[in-house]
C-alpha cells in the first residue's frame, strides 16, 4: 500500500507549478551516473511464437533512444524484455554489466523503471497515492516515508501538470490525464533508466510535446537514460539521440536519426512510400508520406511542380 500521506494536496502546496521551458528544480531529483543496458542475442516469445529474434542492442547510456517500426514488429515486446517483464527465450539482458534476470527486483527497480502501454491502477486509488508508489524502490526495512519522498512526489506532480488532480481518483480521469499521472509516478521513482511504451498515447499534440520535452529535459539535466517506443515517427526523429528501427522482430537499422531514416528505410520498415526532408524547426529527418492522394497531386501539378 502507498504510505499514509494525509491530504494529498498538501504534497504540492509548497511547490509552484513549472512553466513550459523552466529548468527542473535543482533539488528535485538526483543526477544519475550512466548505467549500461545491453541485449545479447535476445529472443523473446509468447508461448511458442518467437516475436523478437536474436537481437544485439546496446542502449546508449545517458541518451534518448526511440524504438520505432510497424505494428507487430516487436518493438513493445523488446521493451518488455529489456525491462525484465518478459523472460528471454534465448540470450540475456545485462543491466550495469550484470544479468538482469539474476538481480533482486528492488535492486532493478532502483535503477530501471518501465511504463507499459496500458498500465492498470488499483481501484479507488488517488493520484497522489499512485504517484507515491513510485517511491517504493527507495523504501526498505530501515527507511520509511520521508520528507524527501514527499518532495519527489510533489515535484513529479508539478512537472507533469497534475498537481490539481492529486486528490482525485485515477479512474475518474480522462485517458490523457491518466497518462500524465503514470509518467508522474515514474518521475517519482527517479530511475537512472526510463523505459516507456508509447508515453504519448491518448495525449493531444500539445501534451505529447510537453511530455517529450520533459523527458528530454530529464535526460539533459539529470543524465537519465530514456528509452521509448513511439508510433509518431517524426517526433521520434526529433527527440531521439539514437533511433532503433525494427522490422519483423529484428533491428533493421540503428544510429543517429539523420543517419538512419531515409526513403529506403521507411519503405522497408513500414511499407510506406515517402519523402524524407529536413525538419524546418530542428533539421532532423521529417518523413512525408506520399500516398495515393499525393501521387494524384503530382500527376496533375504539371512538369514544373
Amino acid at each position: 500500500m502507498a504510505p499514509n500521506q494525509g491530504d494529498p494536496v498538501s504534497l504540492v502546496a509548497e511547490r509552484p507549478a513549472q512553466e513550459p521551458g523552466d529548468r527542473l528544480p535543482q533539488d528535485a531529483l538526483e543526477h544519475h551516473d550512466p548505467v549500461t543496458l545491453v541485449a545479447k542475442g535476445l529472443s523473446l516469445a509468447y508461448d511458442q511464437r518467437t516475436v523478437v529474434h536474436g537481437v544485439d542492442l546496446t542502449i546508449p547510456a545517458g541518451a534518448v533512444t526511440a524504438i520505432v517500426g510497424a505494428n507487430g514488429c516487436g518493438k513493445s515486446t523488446l521493451l518488455r524484455g529489456l525491462g525484465r517483464i518478459l523472460k528471454p527465450a534465448a540470450g540475456t539482458v545485462e543491466l550495469g554489466g550484470r544479468d538482469i534476470a539474476r538481480m533482486r527486483p528492488r535492486e532493478v527497480a532502483g535503477l530501471l523503471g518501465l511504463l507499459p502501454q496500458q498500465p492498470v491502477a488499483p481501484e479507488g486509488i488517488t493520484v497522489a497515492d499512485l504517484v507515491g508508489r513510485g517511491r517504493h524502490p527507495h523504501q526498505g526495512a530501515f527507511r520509511r516515508w520521508s520528507a524527501a519522498d514527499a518532495d519527489a512526489v510533489a515535484v513529479a506532480l508539478a512537472l507533469t501538470d497534475t498537481q490539481d488532480l492529486a486528490a482525485r481518483r485515477v479512474e475518474e480521469l480522462s485517458g490523457g490525464q491518466r497518462q500524465r499521472v503514470w509518467v508522474a509516478m515514474m518521475l517519482a521513482q527517479d530511475p537512472g533508466i526510463m523505459l516507456l511504451d508509447e508515453p504519448t498515447t491518448y495525449l493531444d499534440i500539445a501534451h505529447q510535446v510537453d511530455v517529450l520535452d520533459l523527458l528530454a529535459e530529464l535526460n539533459e539535466e539529470r543524465g537519465t537514460t530514456v528509452v521509448m517506443v513511439l508510433h509518431e515517427l517524426n517526433l521520434a526523429a526529433r527527440y531521439a539521440d539514437h533511433l532503433v528501427v525494427m522490422c519483423e522482430g529484428r533491428v533493421l537499422r540503428e544510429g543517429a536519426p539523420g543517419d538512419v531514416l531515409d526513403v529506403a528505410c521507411v519503405q522497408e520498415a513500414f511499407g510506406l512510400t515517402a519523402r524524407v526532408v529536413p525538419d524546418p524547426v530542428t533539421g532532423s529527418p521529417l518523413v512525408v508520406p506520399v500516398g495515393r492522394r499525393g501521387t494524384r497531386g503530382a500527376a496533375t501539378a504539371g512538369p514544373d511542380a
